[in-house]
C-alpha cells in the first residue's frame, strides 16, 4: 500500500459501506490467511478513484479531520507534515518523497515549495477519491 492510499484509508476508513480490507478480518485464521492478505489489494495509481464498495459516501474532509484527536494543535489545512501526523503516518522526508512520486513528482527535494505542492496535490487527489474538500484547500 502506498502513502497516498494510507492517507485516503485513514480518512475514508469509517465512512464507506464496504471495504476490501475488512474481509480478511471476518475469515477464520488459517495458515494461508496471511499470504492472501498480502496479495489482496493490487497497486493502483493514486489518481484512480478507489472503489470501497458499490456506494461510496462523500466524506467531509474538514469534519473528519477536525474530529481527530490533536487536530487543534496541528495545521493540517496547509502543512503536509501535519496532515500526515494527524492521520497517523510517519511524515519523514522519505515518506513525503514517496508520496510526491506517487502523485507525479520525481524531483521532490523537501523544500517549502515542494511541501506546498505536495499538500495541494494530496487535497486534489482526496477530492478525486470522493472527499468533500473546501475550494480554499485546492488549487
Amino acid at each position: 500500500m502506498g502513502i497516498f492510499s494510507a492517507i485516503r484509508d485513514a480518512i475514508f476508513g469509517h465512512h464507506t459501506t464496504a471495504q476490501p480490507s475488512s474481509a480478511p478480518e471476518q475469515q477464520p485464521a488459517t495458515a494461508h490467511a496471511a499470504p492472501a492478505q498480502a496479495t489482496a489489494q493490487p497497486a493502483t495509481p493514486a489518481s484512480a478513484p478507489q472503489p470501497h464498495g458499490e456506494a461510496m459516501q462523500q466524506v467531509d474532509l474538514e469534519k473528519v479531520l477536525d474530529a481527530r484527536p490533536g487536530a487543534g494543535n496541528l495545521n493540517w489545512r496547509t502543512s503536509i507534515v501535519d496532515l500526515m501526523k494527524l492521520v497517523g503516518i510517519d511524515s519523514s522526508y522519505d515518506n513525503r518523497k514517496q508520496l510526491a512520486t506517487e502523485l507525479g513528482r520525481q524531483d521532490y527535494s523537501g523544500s517549502a515549495e515542494d511541501n506546498e505542492w505536495l499538500h495541494q496535490r494530496t487535497m486534489e487527489e482526496l477530492a478525486k477519491n470522493g472527499a468533500k474538500v473546501p475550494a480554499s484547500l485546492q488549487a
